[in-house]
């Protein structure tokens, strides 16, 4: 059997008949997420702000689009800005009308990453930082939910960051320092929810977890704000942080109610790292 085929036999199409929504998919992560879930079989409806160009970014929902068209599935297209309460109160219904039923599987991607002094930091800006943080990600599971309920399983996904952990006492900061300090807020407060939605919904079959990186993955908008400010031993793959979303997307019902590190999640579960398509890593 060739390597090929050993791959197509231990990775099935897993996500076969199953609808995603993931969010803030015009690049970075959530779009590498969407392509992974539609390289295995899943029907993705994409969201973000940018439907064709960003002003200053690579990326946009078209060219996602056009990414994940090869694979053969549905793919739908919402454009939304998830800060908008009233934006975002129809984007889960517009999302499963896009892909023809119930979304099934919610990947909530989608971030504000704006850094800043705490003691100089707008109230705008915190505004924006917890509506897109941790608004936006509840109501969504909100609006998913009873679906999922009804059908007696779901998955939800929350994508954190290494910035919600608290340091330890005398523990070196992080080269980002104080400028970190409420983004990492704003995401420490979403896994706490994560944790508590999932015990709430465990006994209807619902799985939530929560997952970040080692430190960073240099996505187009890292690149942009941190890239000049990480060391390289702080960066991960853009393949490790997908498999790790990927595996929580369609976890078993005993996995949930969790925030992983992506590194430490992989090596649990015994995954291979693959590409975002879905087929083996190239070898170095």
């Amino acid at each position: 059997m060739t390597r090929d085929a050993a791959a197509d036999v231990e990775h099935p199409k897993r996500f076969a008949g199953r609808r995603a929504l993931v969010t803030g998919s015009s690049r970075g992560i959530g779009a590498a997420v969407a392509l992974r879930l539609a390289a295995e079989g899943a029907d993705v409806a994409l969201t973000a702000r940018t439907r064709d160009t960003h002003a200053t970014l690579a990326g946009g929902l078209d060219a996602t689009a056009a990414r994940l068209a090869p694979f053969g599935g549905r793919v739908g297209v919402v454009v939304c800005d998830i800060t908008d309460p009233d934006a975002r109160a129809t984007l889960v219904d517009q999302a499963a009308e896009a892909l023809g039923g119930p979304i099934e599987v919610l990947v909530n991607n989608a971030a504000a990453a704006i850094y800043g002094p705490p003691s100089t930091f707008p109230l705008r800006r915190r505004h924006l930082t917890f509506e897109a943080n941790v608004h936006a990600p509840l109501d969504l599971a909100q609006a998913a939910l009873p679906a999922m309920v009804e059908a007696g399983e779901g998955w939800i996904v929350n994508v954190s960051s290494g910035a919600a952990r608290t340091p330890e006492p005398g523990e070196t900061r992080g080269s980002l320092g104080p400028d970190i300090g409420v983004y990492g807020a704003s995401k420490a407060a979403l896994d706490r929810i994560t944790v508590a939605l999932a015990d709430e919904v465990q006994p209807h079959g619902v799985r939530v977890n929560g997952v970040r990186p080692v430190a960073a993955v240099l996505s187009e908008g890292a690149d942009a704000l941190v890239g000049d400010r990480l060391r390289p031993d702080q960066v991960e793959s853009m393949e490790q942080m997908v498999e790790a979303v990927v595996a929580l997307a369609c976890a078993p019902a005993d996995l949930t109610g969790e925030v992983h590190v992506s590194r430490a999640l992989v090596e649990r579960l015994g995954l291979d790292v693959r590409a975002l398509d879905g087929g083996p890593l190239p070898t170095p």
